[in-house]
């Protein structure tokens, strides 16, 4: 597997394995592209893998000044233009499945297919107390002088479900650990500010929803709704996972994916 670095401002990094057509993967807000560890080797048999470091993320540069959401949908289309790719298969979990639907949306030329695994159409979606305790959760222990390694194991412990193994577990922890307050920060504020009411009717793409059975944070409910409102969109609903689930159930993951991309994949 090899790191590339896509260039422009900010630069950005991006592992990549295999040959064949590209399929882009979009860790969350807590990730990094270390997350889809399980995913590229099992993808890169059939496809071109990449996962990039989201702008202020592991490897990719930091930028300067607030974040417009829109920025993460001109930096797909920079990766997918570092590659020469049309088109590429989108699949990303919570924030880069809001990403991805934000790009479908945005270039539906662009898109191959899109995968939205545990995510949401938007902050709108949720109570405004259930937005509040997100928040809470993530920027109040930084704003107290915590860092993202001191609250790294008891925000990865709420995310993940009861039956989490120990190595996923740890994973989510180390990336979480691993995050810069400040753009960290940044995401969060401009997530919860600009990302609301997506027009799920107009997606255009081959759409697959994934959701599992104890994400707290986008409940499978939340899932049905999104797939509902997608024209032609599937859904699956894994089993054993919370909110990460290609972490929590990487081999169920990988088949529901791989299957979708073989038959929608055009």
């Amino acid at each position: 597997m090899d790191t590339v670095f896509v260039g422009g401002r900010p630069r950005l990094a991006v592992a990549v394995a295999g040959a064949g057509p590209l399929v882009l993967f979009l860790h969350g807000i807590g990730g990094n592209r270390g997350s889809w560890a399980p995913q590229l080797p099992e993808f890169a048999r059939r496809y071109r893998a990449a996962a990039w470091d989201a702008r202020g993320y592991g490897e990719s540069d930091d930028y300067d000044g607030p974040l417009d959401f829109a920025d993460f949908a001109a930096d797909v289309a920079r990766v997918l233009d570092h590659f020469g790719e049309r088109r590429a298969h989108l699949v990303g979990l919570s924030m880069g499945g809001r990403i991805a639907r934000d790009f479908a949306l945005r270039r539906p030329e662009r898109v191959a297919t899109l995968t939205l695994a545990n995510t949401s159409p938007g902050f709108d979606a949720l109570s405004a107390e259930a937005v509040q305790a997100f928040i809470e959760a993530r920027r109040a222990p930084l704003a107290a002088g915590k860092t993202p390694r001191d609250i790294a194991p008891e925000l990865a412990r709420r995310l993940v479900g009861s039956r989490a193994q120990p190595e996923a577990l740890e994973a989510l922890a180390e990336s979480l650990a691993a995050l810069r307050a400040d753009s960290y920060l940044k995401t969060l504020e401009a997530s919860v500010a600009q990302d609301r009411a997506a027009p799920l009717e107009r997606l255009a793409v081959p759409t697959l929803v994934v959701t599992s059975d104890e994400d707290r944070l986008y409940p499978p409910a939340l899932a049905r709704e999104m797939a509902r409102r997608i024209p032609g969109a599937e859904l699956v609903e894994l089993a054993g996972a919370g909110h990460v689930s290609n972490l929590e159930q990487p081999d169920a993951f990988n088949r529901a994916v791989l299957d979708f991309l073989a038959r929608r994949g055009g």
